[in-house]
């Protein structure tokens, strides 16, 4: 079966990190970009970071400098690196494979995997 799969995700304390894993089965990760968003309660599905087959990234404003992505494709899998927390980053994160990077900036985004999800509770 051709799916992306997340893990990582818990409840961490504000200040805390996390690292979310990115998981492919059926194909080869490291022929697309992927793509992280989150969608809180009551709020839109927004990007979070990408990352290009050739290793590009790009972050959303709110993220810089605390999130990182990365991809090992010995493992076919790509990572977020979230570091000092904060409730706002509260989510339910999914990860995507796009064609194109551009795919993952367009509104909506356009994916030919998605994950299903895995939450982040940020909270004391």
């Amino acid at each position: 079966q051709l799916q992306v799969v997340e893990s990582g995700g818990g409840l961490v304390q504000p200040g805390g990190s996390l690292r979310l894993s990115c998981a492919a089965s059926g194909f080869t990760l490291d022929d697309y970009a992927i793509g992280w968003f989150r969608q809180a309660p009551g709020k839109e599905r927004e990007g979070v970071s990408c990352i290009s087959s050739s290793g590009f990234t790009n972050y959303a404003d709110s993220v810089k400098g605390r999130f990182t992505i990365s991809r090992d494709n010995a493992k076919n899998t790509v990572y977020l690196h979230m570091n000092s927390l904060k409730p706002e980053d509260t989510a339910v994160y999914y990860c995507a494979a796009h064609d194109y990077v551009s795919d993952y900036t367009r509104r909506p985004p356009l994916a030919r995997y998605w994950g299903q999800g895995t939450q982040v509770t940020v909270s004391s």
